[in-house]
């Protein structure tokens, strides 16, 4: 749920308690809130905005006001990745390694 110390072990008892009690049928109102709670990605949130649609000079992408949900769906997506690189790329996972060894295809014959 993050990194951070804490003083005791309430509070982290608390944040188990809660994950533990969200998998119980009924507890939730919507099986939708579940998935989304426990998404499965590790990157972190897209920016988040509200109204109105410009405040001191910062704008809210068209793409979130146009009601395209796949393609704000992609954005949101897109945006937190940029996000997570910048600020925790340590979240995401390691990119494959190329193999110095080439195949047999790639080699020359003569």
């Amino acid at each position: 749920i993050g990194d951070y110390i804490l003083s005791g072990g309430e509070i982290p008892a608390l944040a188990v308690i809660d994950a533990i009690a969200r998998l119980i049928p009924g507890v939730l109102d919507e099986e939708a809130t579940r998935s989304e709670s426990f998404s499965p990605s590790t990157a972190l949130e897209p920016p988040q905005y509200t109204r109105p649609e410009e405040f001191r000079g910062m704008k809210v992408p068209k793409i979130l006001l146009s009601g395209n949900h796949p393609e704000i769906a992609k954005w949101r997506e897109r945006e937190a990745l940029k996000k997570t690189k910048k600020l925790r790329p340590d979240l995401l996972p390691p990119k494959p390694r190329r193999s110095k060894m080439r195949s047999p295809a790639a080699k020359k014959t003569t």
